[in-house]
């Protein structure tokens, strides 16, 4: 299972990158968010990378990347990650990434899913998810939730990670 963690900030830099010897120049990019309270971390985008909406990201943007903490890194100032989930941020929507057991439930235990007709369950690719979407990780996009533990929403979208 894949522990997800995120960094929220604002995008302060974006530059090629090169992670080996036989790659395409520009195919990877590094990008360094800060948080605003003096926190930099570094994120490698590959193009495996999955941006939600497929929006561009650009200096300036306020951003929310998640990261596997499973995954070696290496030991240097300011931290760098590989970005697994980045996502720009929009007002009135919220994005969690994280593994949903049987009863839709985050593994943190702080959202439970209410889906919903209208609830678009996709794959990575767009494609309609024709499956239950219980017992796995999912990136799940939202909106108001109850005030209960856990809280409650009914999603717009959940995009199936497979």
């Amino acid at each position: 299972m894949t522990n997800f963690q995120s960094f929220s900030g604002v995008i302060t830099m974006i530059s090629d990158f090169m992670t080996g010897i036989n790659e395409e120049i520009g195919c990877n990019k590094l990008v360094s968010v800060d948080n605003g309270y003096g926190t930099l971390v570094n994120f490698v985008m590959t193009p495996d990378t999955y941006v939600v909406d497929y929006v561009m990201l650009f200096i300036g943007d306020r951003i929310t990347a998640f990261y596997d903490m499973n995954v070696a890194v290496p030991l240097i100032f300011p931290p760098q990650y590989r970005a697994v989930i980045m996502v720009k941020d929009t007002p009135y929507q919220n994005v969690k990434v994280d593994y949903f057991n049987s009863q839709l439930e985050s593994s943190d235990g702080k959202l439970k899913l209410n889906i919903a007709p209208s609830t678009q369950i996709v794959l990575r690719n767009g494609q309609v998810f024709t499956r239950n979407p219980s017992n796995r990780n999912l990136i799940v996009v939202y909106g108001p939730t109850t005030k209960s533990i856990p809280a409650q929403t009914t999603p717009y979208k959940i995009t199936v990670v497979c």
